[in-house]
Formats: structure tokens, C-alpha cells, sequence
């Protein structure tokens, strides 16, 4: 019986996956990390992928340098690409790891006193199938500390959007405020955390590399004047804009 293409490159990006998983660091690794009021912090990143409506292959790759903790814009890097892997679910990092790295590497070479001390990335980290969602990707390849942050919840490793997650939203009362997602076998895969006080859906916090789940949780929330924390804000409002002036007949693509 043959396999399809598909399925060996399923095959290999599971092997891939496997073998860089090892390498994810899931607790705090710098002196800012530890401080209660992040002493030491001084700029964060957010990085973001906006497609034309339609087209699933062009997309504005961006990244953002923001000050902390005023959260006031640094840098800014938006490029067109070409996404030639194909779109697997599971397999999100494939697809768009390459460019954000890249978009990293160009600050790294061009002005490195810029380079961000850590990185909030549009989509999820532990919490994924096999435990290596794009934050995590984008963490071992960088070598950056990486936070995974999702607007919707992935319904993964008994993790359901059922009766009791509906409480427990219902429970969170004031921003700050986060409950664990627990996989079956117990282990904590992120935090349902309530950003802001005037949102009442929550997002889902991660850990993508050298920083803890109560960590990632806590410096997400310092970073949120909104529902979604800052750097992700700036990164998708500043790629939308980018396609909006370059592409002026286009829709950009709303992402939740």
C-alpha cells in the first residue's frame, strides 16, 4: 500500500515536532521573570501573519518591538511572503515559523539592541495535540522566551469547551483573574485567563519556551489594555494595514 504525500509529510513533521519538543524549556529562565513587577523587562514582541481574503499562499509577515511597560511601539518589520507548505491542522508551524524567524534574524542583524526579551505569538504553545504549537516552534528555533496566546480554545487532550469550562469562565471576575487547562493526565497545558476587565471571554495563555505557565499568565495580563495583549494587537493591526495600502481592491482575512 502506498503512502500519499500528505501522509509522509505528516510523518516527518511528527518526527520534527518529537525531536525539538525536547528542547522546550517550561519554566523561568531570566531575572525579569521572577521580579513581582518584571524588573529588568524593558521590550516585548508580538508577531502576526494577515492573508488576503482568498489567499491562502501570499500573507504580511510582522513583528513588533514595544516598550515595557509602557507598550509604546519600537520597531517594526512587515514583509510579504509566500507560504509554499501546505496547511496541515496540527501543523500551523510549519507554514509560518520560517518568516517570523526570519523577521526576528533581520532585528538580530540590523539593530540588536532591539531584539525583544520576549515574544507573544498569535496561537498556542504547550497546548496543542502533541505539545508544540507554534510558540514552542518559534521559541527553540529562536532561542527567545515565547508566550502562546489563543482566542479560541483548542479542544485538545480532554480539554473541552463543555458545562464545566462555561463555570469556570463564569468565575473568572476581574482582569488578572485565570483558571488551568488540565489535560487528562493532569498535567497544567495553560490558563484561561480574563485579560481585562471589560472582557469577559477569555484568552489561553501558554508556555512557548523558558517561561512558566504562572509567569506567561502574569505578563500577558500586565501587557493587556485590551482583550488581547498588545504586542498580538499591534502585530495584526499593523499587517492588516500593510495589506490595506499595498493591496487597496483586497479583504484581509479576520482571524480568531
Amino acid at each position: 500500500m502506498s503512502v500519499s504525500p500528505a501522509d509522509s509529510l505528516v510523518t516527518q513533521w511528527e518526527s520534527e515536532q518529537a525531536r525539538l519538543r525536547q528542547q522546550v524549556v517550561e519554566e523561568d529562565t531570566e531575572a525579569w521573570q521572577r521580579s513581582p513587577g518584571f524588573t529588568g523587562l524593558e521590550r516585548v514582541g508580538g508577531v502576526d501573519l494577515s492573508f488576503i481574503k482568498g489567499d491562502d499562499v501570499n500573507a504580511c509577515s510582522q513583528l513588533v518591538v514595544l516598550s515595557y511597560p509602557e507598550l509604546e511601539v519600537l520597531y517594526e518589520d512587515s514583509q510579504m511572503v509566500a507560504l509554499t507548505a501546505p496547511y496541515i491542522a496540527g501543523f500551523l508551524a510549519f507554514r509560518e515559523t520560517p518568516f517570523l524567524l526570519d523577521a526576528l534574524q533581520r532585528l538580530e542583524r540590523s539593530q540588536p539592541e532591539l531584539l525583544p526579551q520576549v515574544v507573544f505569538v498569535d496561537g498556542n504553545g504547550l497546548f496543542h495535540h502533541r505539545e508544540f504549537g507554534l510558540a514552542c516552534h518559534l521559541g527553540v528555533l529562536s532561542g527567545l522566551p515565547c508566550v502562546g496566546v489563543a482566542k479560541n480554545l483548542l479542544q485538545v487532550q480532554g480539554v473541552h469547551k463543555g458545562e464545566e469550562h462555561q463555570t469556570q469562565i463564569a468565575a473568572l471576575q476581574k482582569g488578572g483573574d485565570s483558571f488551568p487547562l488540565t489535560a487528562a493526565s493532569g498535567k497544567v497545558l495553560g490558563k484561561a485567563l480574563r485579560s481585562s476587565d471589560s472582557s469577559s471571554k477569555p484568552i489561553y495563555v501558554s508556555v512557548g519556551h523558558k517561561i512558566s505557565v504562572g509567569t506567561a499568565a502574569r505578563l500577558t495580563h500586565s501587557c493587556c489594555r485590551y482583550r488581547v495583549p498588545e504586542p498580538i494587537r499591534q502585530a495584526d493591526c499593523r499587517s492588516r494595514e500593510f495589506l490595506r495600502i499595498h493591496f487597496p481592491a483586497a479583504k484581509t482575512d479576520i482571524k480568531e
